[in-house]
């Protein structure tokens, strides 16, 4: 059985994605989204990284903050917008330094769903 309790515990404002989304069902459809979203974005991010296309990288911030916000993953939307927002300012620097905390948050989010999801 899911437990939304767990989710609360690991830091996730599942009240702020249940007003955006309606219901738990909706709520979980859209939990399995970003996890199916998250095994290209991942590789994306980290090859628009690597490659210096701050363009293509701010478009992946931007869809992972979007996500991330709807979710209720509060740390992760603050991240990413701050990646969307340094890499459209073409701060390659900012990106660099700051990428490994914001893939492990990312982790961190995805590994919490996949428990939540029995998966």
């Amino acid at each position: 059985m899911k437990d939304i309790e767990y989710l609360k515990q690991n830091g996730i404002d599942v009240n702020s994605g249940l007003e955006l989304l309606g219901d738990m069902e909706m709520y979980d459809e859209t939990l399995e989204d970003f996890l199916n979203e998250c095994e290209t974005r991942l590789p994306d991010l980290e090859k628009y990284k690597n490659s210096g296309d701050m363009a293509n990288y701010a478009i992946q911030a931007h869809s992972m903050k979007s996500d991330s916000k709807y979710l209720g993953f509060t740390t992760l939307a603050k991240m990413s917008l701050n990646h969307e927002m340094k890499s459209k300012d073409n701060d390659i620097n900012y990106v660099n330094s700051n990428y490994e905390n914001l893939i492990i948050e990312a982790k961190r989010i995805i590994s919490i769903v996949n428990h939540y999801l029995g998966k």
